[in-house]
């Protein structure tokens, strides 16, 4: 029993000083592996009488078990000290400055349209908002598109497969849509802007399949052509920040307005490069128009009552116009270096008081 005693307290006290888990293990081996020390001593119980055998039995294997709960508990007491540890040569101190590599950029998408609404917003505009997905009805009919018109064709437009009924989803071409759930929605006056994705078959240097909108709607008693054209001009001058810029407006056709026109402005060309401004060419930027009457008995508002104006732009076109970008695909490309070298610095968010483009 003395040796037992002994070896029960020499294990103690070198599992109490085991410095980490690699030295605890080799005790462990050393104590209860096949060649340990308490592993050689059960081994003589074959050799002892049949008393002995039974009295020596049941005390080694009380300390087989002390051993193997002090071996745990240091394992735990060490796992514990090792993740501190780790934890502790880990540790980043949040509060030092951000490095210059790291930092993000806004893209020129989503500051435009920062831009766009922080100018609409201060003519009193609303932002409204739509699905992606779409119905012939919100999409086409309740904007007065005739049932041959080609944009209901394949080639102009993602059509879902049919539904049981024969009626096909779509994904929305313009974001006209959402002025027909507004009007369907609120009752006049109205005044909101729509910005959001749209979708087309198309791909090339000036079109990819999906690019963002604006549309914008005023629908009241008092609203006519008047008011549409210095809402437009001052929307141009704000954001390309140019006060002289040259507007003017030439009619042209749309099946949801009535009368309808193209928007141009000012620009220069001369030794190659186009510059927005006074100058001996013009640019087309956006189409405009007073709603037509049947666009407004689709949404059940009377026409004889109420009138009102919408107009739309591409917001990648505004962008490239604004911020010299020669290709649209390299939007939708996801270079970081073309991000560094366009992108915006991070809530640095455009204001008319504070500016723009900072």
């Amino acid at each position: 029993m003395t040796d037992l005693d002994t070896l029960v307290s020499k294990a103690r006290a070198d599992i109490a000083a085991a410095a980490d888990l690699t030295a605890l293990d080799t005790l462990r081996v050393g104590l209860l592996g096949k060649k340990g020390d308490i592993s050689l001593l059960m081994k003589t119980l074959g050799e002892m009488g049949p008393e002995e055998r039974k009295s020596f039995g049941q005390r080694i294997n009380v300390v087989r078990d002390e051993v193997s709960a002090a071996l745990d508990a240091r394992k735990i007491v060490l796992e514990e000290s090792a993740l501190e540890a780790r934890l502790a040569a880990e540790t980043i101190d949040v509060t030092l400055p951000i490095r210059p590599e790291a930092e993000g950029r806004i893209h020129p998408i989503s500051q435009t349209i920062d831009e766009i609404v922080a100018i609409f917003g201060n003519m009193g505009f609303a932002v409204a908002e739509g699905p992606d997905i779409e119905d012939d009805f919100h999409n086409f009919t309740a904007l007065n598109f005739p049932p041959d018109h080609p944009a209901r064709q394949m080639h102009d437009t993602f059509f879902l497969p049919e539904k049981a009924d024969g009626s096909r989803m779509l994904l929305r071409t313009h974001t006209s849509p959402v002025q027909v759930r507004t009007m369907l929605s609120q009752k006049p006056p109205i005044r909101v802007i729509i910005p959001g994705r749209t979708y087309r078959c198309d791909s090339d240097m000036t079109h990819t399949p999906m690019f963002h909108q604006v549309e914008g709607l005023v629908i009241d008693e008092k609203t006519n052509m008047s008011h549409l054209k210095g809402c437009l001009i001052e929307f141009v001058r704000t954001f390309f920040e140019i006060d002289d810029v040259p507007v003017r407006f030439r009619p042209s056709f749309f099946p949801f307005t009535e009368p309808s026109a193209e928007v141009d402005i000012g620009c220069s060309r001369a030794g190659g490069e186009l510059k927005i401004g006074a100058g001996a060419d013009w640019l087309e930027i956006l189409g405009c128009g007073m709603v037509h009457p049947n666009v407004l008995k689709n949404c059940g508002i009377d026409p004889d009552k109420y009138q009102g104006f919408a107009f739309g732009m591409g917001i990648e076109r505004i962008a490239m116009l604004k911020y010299g970008i020669p290709d649209l695909r390299t939007f939708f490309e996801s270079d970081l270096r073309w991000l560094k070298h366009y992108g915006f610095v991070p809530l640095d968010v455009p204001t008319l008081a504070g500016g723009l483009a900072r």
